[in-house]
């Protein structure tokens, strides 16, 4: 059985990329390369007080640290000079310079890569090598705040930034351990983005991280700024509007899910984490289970699948009854929606599309407003302008309680790429519903539920612990038990190590 269903795509990998900067090791050579770079800053130091040789130490204003520079290299190195010292690349590697990571380029592209990563370059053109320090500028890192997204009531307080070596800290801080294993690479072409692999060694799935690693390197962009570059190349089904993949800005959620036995990943400039493989479910959940007691989230759990069923299908079962099945609703409740509708201009049909219309035009202006008057814009659009529709019986009371419902259920959901993906099927509902009744209800339901068992993620089950024939694993889905019980791992991960606890 094929365990990973995505093909190798024909672009050239990072692995075997062929060189981009060719030439000798110089400063002429350097000059061409950052020619018209204003930021691109160099000096030229004789050794003594006479001689012909000249070092020379480049780097990008901004992105090193010039202060650091000065002090660290530039100092030690011409004291050294005036001392009649020879100077050679070992003895730069040996801690003539004060620097805690120092690294010997041969190539032009790695010396070129050290320098736009925020590198100072000490080349020695006899020598054809370089010596690149690593002097990163603390003015362009944003320091650790609290998450803005997934709000922590009992758990840790930092989330990501947009540095990557910051963020991993974050993550070996809370998993202490060598097995933390990260593996490095490099996406885009154009762009040179860092990005790291994060796995527990012994408890991740080998293979898994293998096809990670290999659905990295065929990223052939020339840039990777977005999510979305992202997520869409490694992807398993790339044109499906359903999250593949869990987005996380908590350091302490992404350190649980390395330890569960998933794999993460991390990009440079990117303040969000990744994790694979995932499932349905998982979209469910959310960080603070955990620091509750379990009968407490269990029952938010539940509240959650119910705001699921509410977001997706209500507004379909209420056209569907009140426009072919009207005897299923109570004689009391159908003599008040026969009132309140019988004003009303539009057809049940119209004024539900019309009203989820609606509400999709307010959701997104208040997205694109700035804060204030996007609150404004909301206020004005939920209250002033519906409430007069109603009082002007454009629309009636009871679609407009059955439209903010779906939506409040909608706004319910922990990832907000599920409450986009539902908000869609939601529509496709609405008119089949409109089309066949609940008989057009049911079967979209069907090929709703049909269409979510043909994804995969990284060959698990997206379906799962409902597809696999694992019934004792289901009730895990909406319940959770006391911790003290939880020994086992999720089997769908297929970790090496299954225990979690003795």
């Amino acid at each position: 059985m094929k365990l990973f269903r995505r093909e190798k795509s024909r672009g050239e990998s990072h692995m075997r990329r062929k060189p981009i900067y060719s030439g000798t090791v110089s400063r002429k050579t350097l000059e061409d390369i950052f020619d018209g770079c204003s930021d691109f800053q160099s000096r030229q130091v004789r050794p003594g007080l006479a001689g012909d040789r000249l070092l020379f130490v480049c780097w990008l204003d901004g992105v090193a640290a010039g202060g650091d520079i000065s002090k660290d290299v530039l100092r030690p190195l011409t004291e050294l000079l005036r001392s009649g010292v020879a100077i050679s690349s070992q003895r730069l590697l040996d801690g003539a310079v004060y620097s805690a990571q120092a690294q010997l380029r041969t190539s032009l592209d790695d010396i070129v890569g050290d320098i736009t990563q925020g590198c100072c370059a000490v080349v020695f053109e006899d020598e054809r090598c370089a010596v690149c320090f690593e002097l990163r500028s603390q003015q362009i890192q944003r320091g650790i705040s609290e998450p803005t997204m997934e709000k922590s009531l009992k758990g840790g307080k930092d989330s990501f930034t947009e540095t990557l070596r910051t963020d991993t800290a974050l993550v070996r801080k809370r998993i202490a351990n060598p097995a933390l294993k990260i593996k490095s690479t490099v996406i885009g072409r154009k762009s040179m983005t860092q990005a790291a692999i994060l796995y527990v060694d012994g408890i991740a799935d080998p293979a898994v991280v293998s096809e990670l690693r290999r659905r990295i390197d065929n990223i052939n962009v020339d840039g990777a700024l977005s999510t979305g570059v992202i997520e869409e190349y490694i992807a398993d089904r790339p044109r499906s509007m359903f999250p593949q993949l869990v987005h996380t800005e908590r350091p302490d959620r992404f350190a649980r899910q390395l330890l569960n036995g998933r794999v993460g990943l991390i990009i440079d400039g990117i303040p969000i984490a990744f994790l694979v493989p995932v499932s349905f479910p998982e979209f469910l959940r959310v960080p603070q289970e955990d620091s509750q007691n379990y009968v407490v989230s269990s029952a938010l759990s539940v509240i959650r699948w119910a705001a699921v069923i509410l977001a997706l299908a209500l507004p379909a079962f209420y056209t569907a009854i009140a426009m072919y099945h009207q005897e299923m609703i109570p004689t009391q409740l159908l003599l008040s929606v026969i009132a309140s509708k019988q004003d009303v201009p539009f057809s049940t049909a119209l004024e539900l599309i019309g009203m989820l219309i609606a509400f999709e035009l307010l959701q997104e202006a208040g997205l694109r407003l700035p804060d204030p008057i996007g609150d404004t814009v909301s206020i004005i659009g939920a209250l002033i302008v519906g409430q007069s529709a109603v009082e002007a019986k454009v629309i009636s009371p009871i679609a407009v309680i059955v439209v903010a419902t779906a939506g409040i259920a909608g706004y319910a959901q922990p990832s907000q790429d599920l409450g986009a993906a539902l908000r869609i099927c939601r529509f496709a509902l609405v008119i089949a519903a409109i089309a066949a009744g609940l008989f057009g209800v049911v079967i979209s339901l069907c090929l709703f539920v049909w269409y979510l068992c043909t994804i995969d993620s990284f060959g698990r089950n997206y379906t799962a612990p409902w597809s696999g024939g694992r019934r004792k694993n289901l009730s895990r889905t909406f319940l959770r038990r006391p911790l003290p019980e939880e020994k086992m791992r999720e089997p769908e991960l297929n970790t090496p190590d299954r225990r979690r606890q003795a």
